[in-house]
């Protein structure tokens, strides 16, 4: 789903009472509803429902959209349609998912639309792909479980979050996307040698479950676009049947790019290049790792995380949605336009930073 000039027209069609229905503060979340989908000459049958616990509060809402059997849209039964409220340049999860892709870190594809919603105009959305088993078939690959990180839990230790609890279950934090029962045992004993290899030997021992170069680079790209929200959370985890080892990819990277998940600035220098997560700590404790992955940030701190390679990308999208963009007031609007310059100075200030740390 490459970026076009001429954004894409999404038609949104649910009866009045459901969407009331989905508004109700005690509705099950994950219980959609039925309705259509409009793309072109092309027409779906969906169940839908809003996305996020925070933001199908926020007055601009995001949707998940299951397409009924046997539809599919370019290969895929699952969509999101992303509001990206709190951006305010409506662009920073496709430039970071799309650096990610760059990278070679497996990342979803993203791509803006026009909504309306029962003939009413909405703005401009995210479409984002959903890791699916169908997100692997597009791209010839297998997969063997899926499970998102929806909660700061899933930070590959023995403790709950902020405490000195142990986990009543290792899986707390994480939502099984695809697998079994087996398959949560596996991951459960990932943990465990996470958390119970012995110094000396964790290097050998984590190489024959984790792909860690792939994890080191996307560490990499997440310490770069500065996501405080996508260390313990916000990422899926899979397992390569192939290799038997587990990979993770990113997901939910609009609070990036000198801005946290509210919109609120941040300063580039406020997180560490050593990333917010045990896993990380653990394999960086280890000089092998550390020297592989000083030697990944180098190549992302010359190559793609530059104002030079960014300048481009960022005008390309800003001009592709600013047309279909919809403000409530003039400050929205001067917001948006002093976007392009805040992160080019982000980007710069970012990379000096982290390039006196390697």
């Amino acid at each position: 789903m490459d970026q076009k000039r001429e954004l894409p027209v999404y038609m949104l069609s649910i009866h009045r009472w459901d969407l009331q229905e989905l508004s109700l503060p005690l509705r099950p979340y994950g219980d959609p509803v039925p309705g259509n989908l409009y793309i072109e000459d092309m027409k779906f049958s969906i169940a839908t429902q809003f996305r996020g616990n925070y933001t199908k509060k926020l007055p601009k809402r995001s949707y998940f959209v299951q397409l009924l059997r046997p539809q599919l849209l370019n290969g895929a039964r699952e969509l999101h349609l992303n509001a990206e409220y709190k951006d305010p340049s409506s662009i920073r999860n496709k430039l970071s998912l799309d650096l990610f892709r760059v990278f070679g870190v497996l990342s979803p594809r993203s791509q803006h639309v026009r909504l309306y919603l029962n003939g009413q105009y909405e703005g401009v959305y995210l479409h984002l792909e959903s890791v699916d088993d169908l997100f692997f078939k597009k791209r010839g690959l297998q997969v063997e479980s899926i499970y998102y990180a929806v909660k700061p839990d899933a930070d590959f230790s023995l403790y709950r979050y902020k405490s000195e609890e142990l986990k009543e279950s290792l899986l707390l934090g994480y939502q099984r996307k695809l697998g079994t029962t087996s398959d949560d045992i596996k991951l459960i004993d990932f943990i465990n040698i996470i958390n119970n290899t012995p110094h000396d030997k964790f290097e050998e021992v984590i190489s024959r479950h984790l792909d860690v170069e792939k994890y080191l680079r996307w560490l990499a790209v997440a310490v770069c676009t500065q996501n405080y929200d996508g260390f313990k959370k916000n990422y899926a985890l899979y397992r390569n049947p192939e290799t038997k080892l587990f990979e993770i990819l990113p997901w939910d990277y609009d609070g990036t790019f000198g801005r946290d998940w509210d919109a609120d600035i941040i300063k580039p220098d406020s997180l560490s290049i050593n990333g917010k997560n045990h896993l990380t700590k653990k394999l960086l404790e280890c000089p092998a790792f550390r020297k592989q992955y000083r030697a990944l940030m180098e190549e992302l701190l010359d190559t793609l995380f530059t104002p030079d390679y960014f300048e481009p990308i960022i005008t390309s999208l800003t001009e592709s949605i600013s047309p279909y963009l919809l403000f409530t007031n003039e400050e929205q609007r001067e917001i948006f336009d002093g976007e392009k310059d805040f992160m080019l100075w982000f980007i710069k200030k970012r990379n000096g930073y982290l390039r006196n740390l390697t």
